[in-house]
């Protein structure tokens, strides 16, 4: 299934992000390749951050990652870095953005 996200990085952050997003913790890459996920992409367009991910299931993707220790930490720094995050919560699993048209 594919997932559209949309954060919101902090203006006078921008540096600060896609440098931690150029050194992502392998631990973490493997845990979110092993719940299922087969790509992860985040495009930037000033400080709006649109995400596209390809995985089997979003809702188990966010399960898994949730509690887990490298992805809580990685949470907590991006907390820092964004005005809107990416929601790890159960409730999060319905925070994709609709799909308007496909060709």
């Amino acid at each position: 299934m594919r997932v559209a996200l949309h954060t919101r990085v902090r203006a006078d952050r921008i540096e600060e992000y896609e440098r931690a997003h150029r050194e992502v913790p392998a631990e973490l890459t493997a845990a979110i390749h092993a719940a299922g996920t087969r790509s992860w992409t985040i495009w930037r367009s000033g400080t709006d951050l649109f995400h596209l991910l390809d995985c089997e299931d979003y809702a188990r993707l966010l399960a898994e990652l949730e509690q887990l220790p490298v992805n809580v930490a990685w949470q907590a720094r991006m907390a820092g870095l964004l005005d809107v995050v990416h929601d790890y919560s159960a409730g999060g699993a319905g925070a994709g953005l609709p799909v308007v048209w496909e060709l």
